[in-house]
């Protein structure tokens, strides 16, 4: 019998890439707001809804549900989605989890690499380093709390929580929003330029989830970022370079990007560095440590698509 592995944010690009690494040797699941396929299941985090045959007899659970932090303008009620999206789907799973009487071999949640802060310092991050204090930062302490719970009620006997930074892929997220001004020769850094842009591979990522449920003996949190680092200028030239485009256009000013996003610019804007050895010294071995190397493993599939 394989294990079964309970998968949250089933739309999500690490979602439907996990799935393809894990399948040979699990049965995956997901949870999701519309039914599509038979591995799915229902749920409604703002009607307190699950489909509770969603959890029968799964082993563990990767929780990676979230609203996309940079989709929209932080008003109020969007911090309030991006909070909601992540904790209360949380508690619906802990909730349903007691309910059931089941006892996980793991909880294993996204996290974000924003919470040491939204800043830019000479400072790299290492997991033991405090919490920042802006609204990225408290997002993601109560993110990772929500996860935490699992372990203090006893429900599962390890939680691991996997802290996120800016994910490389060629179907979306940053590297995609970056690739389009590059191309019509419009593309330039944002704001100094100088701010770090803690980055992985989306390869890595998934790689990372699946050591992490292969080994027991992980827990607690861990950086999810490649050991080579860069700045939003370094990534900029870095993508032009392998796409060879000239950048033509000055850096766009800090000030247009908070005219434009609001709050949400200081995500953009500032950026410091953060250490990925502890996961290495648990036997992690990244794919693409070096950014050259991802960007043409990304950027050349791109052109044969």
């Amino acid at each position: 019998m394989k294990e079964i592995v309970l998968i949250t944010g089933a739309g999500g690009m690490i979602a439907q890439e996990l799935e393809k690494k894990l399948e040979k040797v699990y049965t995956i699941r997901f949870l999701t707001r519309k039914k599509e396929r038979e591995n799915e299941f229902e749920w409604d985090i703002k009607k307190g809804y699950i489909d509770e045959e969603a959890l029968e007899n799964v082993s563990h659970i990767i929780h990676l549900a979230g609203a996309n932090i940079s989709e929209k303008r932080w008003t109020n009620e969007r911090k309030a989605e991006l909070i909601s999206s992540r904790i209360d789907s949380a508690n619906l799973l802990l909730k349903t989890v007691r309910k059931k009487s089941i006892r996980l071999k793991s909880f294993i949640s996204a996290s974000g690499i924003n919470l040491y802060g939204t800043r830019t310092t000479e400072k790299i991050y290492t997991e033991d380093d405090q919490p920042g204090n802006d609204f990225l930062s408290e997002v993601v302490v109560l993110w990772e709390r929500a996860a935490d719970d699992f372990k203090e009620q006893k429900l599962a006997e390890r939680v691991v929580k996997i802290r996120t930074a800016v994910v490389l892929s060629r179907k979306e997220g940053a590297l995609k929003k970056m690739l389009l001004p590059i191309q019509y020769y419009i593309g330039s850094p944002l704001g100094s330029g100088k701010q770090y842009m803690p980055w992985i591979h989306i390869e890595d990522i998934c790689s990372m989830y699946e050591f992490v449920l292969k080994n027991p003996e992980t827990e607690g949190a861990y950086n999810a970022v490649s050991p080579q680092h860069t700045t939003n200028a370094g990534l900029t030239k870095k993508i032009a370079q392998i796409l060879k485009k000239p950048l033509f256009m000055p850096r766009v000013p800090a000030f247009i990007l908070k005219l434009m996003f609001g709050e949400l610019a200081t995500a953009v804007l500032e950026g410091s560095r953060a250490s990925s050895q502890k996961i290495q010294d648990a036997g992690f071995h990244f794919k693409f440590a070096d950014l050259s190397e991802a960007l043409n493993n990304l950027l050349k599939k791109n052109d044969s698509h």
